[in-house]
């Protein structure tokens, strides 16, 4: 029978370490790698296809929850953290388990069971991805940044350098001081997640920065448009106006 691949995401050195002490008593689990942030995590997920990952969620550079987006199909996630908040959202994402540092062997050996408890099962990893994704959408923060890939690379954007998002079937397309970069997540999802106090969706198809915004102007008899600092100009809806005005 095949090993089961595991792959270990944390940068804290002495936390890689203790999964792999209480790893060695798993002889039909094997260690394919250890990353300590996520761009090496994502390389090594696509290159090797671990079946079970144990995912740090605070890391620099992208942190457990920004790699997650990026993964088309993701392994079984075992969500590792020394925070309480991070915690409860991981129990969102629909994550296998989580393991709330400092954690005592008894508790990651009830971790690593459910783990392999749930590999045979029949669900697609469409429907794994599908599971995580949605945790992704309901998890109540505000942005600071969202992350997109741009051929091989990894980009970071910033949320205050975003002009706005526009709608694109199933995806969104972000326009920013970086340039225009599609991402798979929905209007909805940045509608509630975007900062309120910046952010205003004018129109079904635009969410706009509003600091970006130089004037609003007439289109037609019921709607408007907004003039941007890089002299785009987006059709404004009659409900967009309304809360639009309120907010300036």
């Amino acid at each position: 029978m095949d090993k089961v691949k595991i792959l270990i995401v944390d940068d804290e050195p002495p936390a890689r370490e203790l999964l792999k002490q209480y790893l060695v008593h798993y002889p039909g689990l094997e260690i394919i790698g250890e990353c300590e942030n996520g761009f090496e995590a994502l390389k090594m997920i696509q290159e090797f296809s671990p079946q079970l990952v144990f995912l740090d969620i605070q890391m620099p550079k992208i942190n457990g929850f920004e790699l997650l987006e990026l993964l088309t199909d993701p392994p079984k996630i075992i969500f590792t953290t020394a925070f309480d908040e991070f915690a409860i959202r991981a129990f969102e994402l629909n994550a296998v388990d989580y393991l709330l540092k400092p954690f005592s062997a008894v508790r990651f050996n009830q971790a690593v069971d459910k783990a392999l408890n749930s590999l045979p099962e029949s669900w697609s990893a469409a429907v794994e991805r599908n599971s995580l994704m949605s945790g992704l959408e309901s998890v109540s923060s505000i942005l600071e940044r969202t992350v997109v890939r741009v051929g091989s690379r990894i980009l970071v954007i910033a949320v205050h350098t975003i002009y706005y998002i526009e709608a694109q079937d199933d995806y969104v397309m972000i326009h920013s001081e970086q340039g225009r970069h599609l991402k798979e997540k929905t209007m909805k999802y940045f509608e509630h997640h975007l900062p309120a106090d910046e952010f205003i969706r004018i129109h079904r198809s635009y969410i706009v920065n509003i600091n970006y915004i130089v004037k609003v102007e007439p289109y037609t008899r019921d709607t408007h448009v907004v003039v941007l600092k890089n002299e785009e100009k987006l059709r404004v809806s009659a409900g967009g106006y309304k809360k639009l005005m309120s907010l300036l």
